[in-house]
């Protein structure tokens, strides 16, 4: 795993000190989020983060916590933090010397003669953290070390606005509805509980609250004697008897090292997006699978983005039983030809709002069968996947329903059933009802890929065949605008038909595709010319009238720019996938993609390290948004990191042969 490191040039001031996150994850959901200088900006950012239920019921335990040293009659703020109210600053970075990241996030002060390592870790399918002290005291006075955590114990995405009871007795912590457990070989102290109304300016800027209070109600303290070096352990647990802390981080270092082992990536950075594509892979405790989380830290396990970064963070990186296991779930959940967009919490009914994500599902268990060549599993899966196109073909819900012309129309009253889904107080910023572009490029895959299996298996082939070729002439009829070189985004009748939007490179990008290579090569350059930026495509035409410069403001306006124009990085891994297709996977094209993805690597390090975000501004894309960690931008970098390393092999082999 790559090292990243922080110093004193990047704690210049309070702005640049909190730039950076680190995420660490449990497996089901759960997580620990703090920035560079271990701080909160935002309300669903902490330092225990639980599944209450995996992997989308989501505790904040201990949000922040203020660290002190006391030597004499000094007292030193470590920890950093801004307030909502008139409590000073914490600007505890300035004592930093330095950050590292690698398998864990690890913090070194100096103050004075003293020097304090922290290290952050967390429990592997459990929703417990260590935080792990070294004490250094090379002074001539007595130091005691504190530590003070303040508690929320309220829903991640709940900024708590009123005080309530939250208590510490004899090792636990509750608030009468949850509760943890504190396990420490340093001294307890109980105190009475005082709040802290944080301040949350990355929400705020989102238009979410700006502030939410938390709690403390006892203090952990270490005294260390001049000449002495003395270890601090604190771990925080929703379990009764957890591991201790160095034994959580020895877990959390071996399973990382699991992770690096097994991976076939040579390229750095590609290993690097294969590890931290873990992070998104979680239990589903309804359905007792694996599923795909789709963004730290906003978002649950969606169908459509499941299906999206499936292929990518478990095809590529070699990880075929939980790449089974995922689509055995959402086969067991398949419903009148859709998938659920959204899977039921408790006794919630699924949602089935989406379009692709079924169409998208035959594609995951193509690209699935192709590296396993698991024909037991097919075989399975085909009747779900048989009555998949017979619902598309018959029609079904949301307005989705093949024409006469075998192309498929989707949508309906103030359903958005693509990606592009955003419905804001009634209106619909990206109104797709219609023929969509890229519906139809999956559902032309779909049917090659019935008639390809059918073929191999002897099932019954029906008329996939036909029907593929009667949809291919409708499409290039019909999407293909001769003049302008690119596709038509949607056919509704309305203006909407010739944005130009970078929902046409799906139908270059399929395994299976319906337009002549001088098309396909027209696309590509077109969204290079008009749309493609180093941080990702945009979703609209930057000439556009309905082109939106910049993601920012209260949810009504962030919604209206979404998708006018905002940049997105996972269609660029069809971007980078349908160029080196249309230049003959050359070694020439090759080179050319890896060196464009070198704009990667300064996205890896800013924003949550390790990572790469959702969006980016529309006109100028420089600071990552929405959520700091998006499962699909990471899955399509890895597909086509994949496609690289394939090129590469194929060269070698062939040279080696003559």
């Amino acid at each position: 795993m790559k090292k990243y490191v922080f110093g004193r040039q990047d704690f210049s001031n309070l702005r640049r000190a909190q730039e950076n996150c680190f995420l660490l994850t449990n497996g089901l959901g759960g997580y620990s989020s703090v920035t560079a200088a271990a701080s909160v900006l935002r309300c669903d950012q902490g330092i225990l983060v639980a599944a209450a239920k995996a992997p989308n019921e989501r505790i904040t335990k201990v949000h922040r916590m203020r660290e002190s040293l006391q030597m004499g009659e000094e007292k030193r703020i470590l920890s950093t933090q801004e307030f909502a109210d008139e409590t000073p600053k914490e600007e505890g970075f300035r004592y930093i010397s330095y950050v590292s990241y690698e398998r864990v996030p690890s913090w070194n002060y100096h103050i004075e003669g003293v020097s304090v390592k922290k290290i952050l870790a967390i429990g592997r399918e459990k929703n417990t953290v260590a935080v792990l002290y070294t004490l250094e005291n090379r002074s001539p006075d007595i130091a005691v070390f504190c530590v003070e955590p303040f508690l929320k114990f309220a829903p991640k995405e709940e900024a708590l606005q009123e005080e309530k009871e939250i208590s510490y007795r004899k090792g636990r912590v509750t608030d009468g509805k949850y509760s943890m457990f504190v396990r420490t070989n340093g001294r307890i102290e109980e105190k009475e509980t005082f709040w802290q109304l944080l301040s949350y300016p990355e929400d705020e800027k989102d238009g979410r609250p700006g502030k939410g209070l938390c709690a403390c109600c006892f203090s952990i303290l270490k005294e260390v004697k001049p000449q002495e070096i003395v270890s601090l352990e604190i771990v925080f647990s929703v379990e009764e008897l957890p591991l201790s802390g160095e034994e959580i981080l020895k877990e959390t270092v071996r399973y990382q090292e699991s992770l690096e082992e097994a991976l076939k990536f040579s390229d750095p950075v590609a290993r690097e997006l294969a590890i931290r594509g873990d992070d998104f892979i979680v239990r589903r405790d309804s359905t007792k699978g694996k599923t795909i989380l789709a963004g730290y830290p906003l978002f649950s396990d969606w169908g459509r983005d499941t299906m999206i970064a499936l292929p990518g963070l478990t095809l590529s990186t070699g990880r075929f039983e939980e790449a089974k296991s995922i689509l055995k779930t959402f086969l067991t959940y398949e419903r009148d030809g859709l998938i659920p967009n959204l899977f039921p919490e408790g006794g919630e009914e699924p949602l089935y709002n989406t379009a692709d994500a079924a169409l998208l599902l035959l594609d995951c268990i193509w690209q699935y069968y192709i590296k396993t060549g698991d024909k037991a599993f097919v075989k399975d899966a085909w009747r779900k996947m048989e009555h998949i196109i017979a619902c598309y073909r018959q029609g079904t819900h949301h307005g989705i329903r093949m024409d006469e012309d075998g192309l498929i129309f989707a949508g309906e009253g103030l359903d958005q059933v693509t990606w592009m889904d955003v419905c804001v107080e009634g209106i619909l910023p990206t109104p797709r009802h219609g023929k969509p572009v890229e519906i139809n490029a999956y559902w032309y895959n779909a049917l090659r890929i019935m008639d390809t299996l059918a073929a191999e298996f002897g099932f019954e082939k029906k008329d996939y065949l036909e029907l593929s070729e009667k949809v291919r002439h409708s499409f290039r009829e019909k999407f293909f605008i001769q003049e302008r070189g690119y596709l038509r985004d949607v056919l509704c009748g309305g203006r909407a038909e010739e944005q130009l939007r970078c929902n046409q490179l799906w139908a270059v990008a399929q395994s299976f595709t319906m337009l002549t290579p001088e098309q396909e090569k027209s696309v590509i350059d077109t969204v290079y010319q008009r749309l493609y930026t180093s941080c990702g495509i945009r979703t609209l035409a930057i000439e556009d009238p309905e082109f939106r410069e910049a993601y920012s403001g209260v949810q009504k306006e962030r919604d209206m720019a979404y998708h006018q124009g905002t940049v997105w990085i996972y269609p660029m891994g069809a971007y980078y996938l349908s160029y080196l297709k249309v230049h003959g996977y050359s070694k020439e094209a090759a080179r050319y993609v890896k060196e464009q993805l070198n704009a990667l690597v300064p996205m890896l390090i800013q924003g949550c390290v390790g990572q790469l975000p959702e969006i980016y501004d529309g006109k100028f894309p420089v600071d990552g948004k929405g959520c700091f960690a998006q499962a699909w931008s990471v899955g399509e970098m890895l597909r086509v990191y994949e496609k690289l390393e394939e090129i590469q092999k194929d060269s070698l082999e062939i040279s080696s042969s003559l």
